[in-house]
């Protein structure tokens, strides 16, 4: 799956995203992120359809945005309050925007949809370059778990209804930390596959990487509602600090 990139995640799955990749903690979300970025400027990386950015801005939030697919971000400016957000098209690990922020945020594991550790090490460090002092970046991500795979693959049932069944088959390559996905779509109009390939992190290497961008961890939850984390989660909600005293960007 050489091919994959962050763009490729917009071409196959932006025109049925809202449907069916939905984590279902949207309003713990953005209750979490309007608390934490205060009344400061804000940045979404991989903005995609809106999920997060629209209630958000209906929040008050001063919200803008960038994402590399060009179908998720006309999805979302077809959404009431879509035409109105600062949306950049772009490589969102270069971070290419104006100006400083207080809050930048990353939800829903797309750091993983960077390939390689140095592009992981690149969106920390220029959201840093991006950060005002004292301004936080969180990010949302699953904790690694390899319980139900045999000889380093897996197949799951992940959708039953009616008329349709969504089965996904995945590999593991355990030296790359790459999990390739292949999800396959079983309905009466034929069949599709969704392809995704990840990048995965455990939270101690994703720490390093803030540390090495001049970033510190401030705050680490097993969810949404600010849950313990602990041996048992299965996800992270980090938040990581700037220095109130960093120097202007140049």
């Amino acid at each position: 799956m050489e091919a994959f990139s962050i763009g490729t995640f917009g071409q196959l799955n932006a025109d049925d995203y809202d449907e069916w990749q939905d984590p279902g903690t949207t309003e713990q979300s953005v209750a979490l992120i309007c608390e934490l970025a205060g009344g400061g400027r804000v940045l979404e990386l991989a903005i995609g359809t809106g999920r997060l950015a629209l209630p958000l801005a209906e929040a008050g939030l001063d919200i803008s945005g960038i994402d590399a697919s060009p179908e998720m971000i006309a999805k979302l400016r077809q959404k009431p309050g879509g035409a109105a957000l600062e949306v950049v098209l772009g490589d969102f690990a270069e971070v290419g925007v104006e100006g400083r922020f207080d809050h930048v945020f990353l939800a829903f594991n797309t750091l993983f949809n960077l390939q390689t550790q140095d592009e992981q090490l690149r969106c920390f460090r220029n959201v840093a370059a991006r950060l005002a002092p004292g301004g936080s970046f969180l990010i949302d991500a699953f904790v690694p778990d390899f319980a139900a795979f045999t000889e380093n693959q897996s197949v799951k049932t992940r959708q039953i209804r009616q008329d349709m069944a969504m089965i996904e088959a995945v590999q593991h390559d355990r030296a790359a930390q790459i999990l390739e996905f292949q999800r396959m779509w079983f309905a009466s109009g034929g069949t599709r596959l969704v392809p995704l390939r990840m990048r995965y992190a455990w939270p101690s290497e994703i720490d390093l990487m803030a540390r090495l961008a001049g970033l510190e961890l401030s705050d680490r939850w097993g969810g949404w509602q600010k849950q313990p984390f602990d041996m048992a989660s299965r996800m992270h909600v980090s938040v990581y600090r700037k220095p109130a005293h960093d120097a202007e960007v140049t």
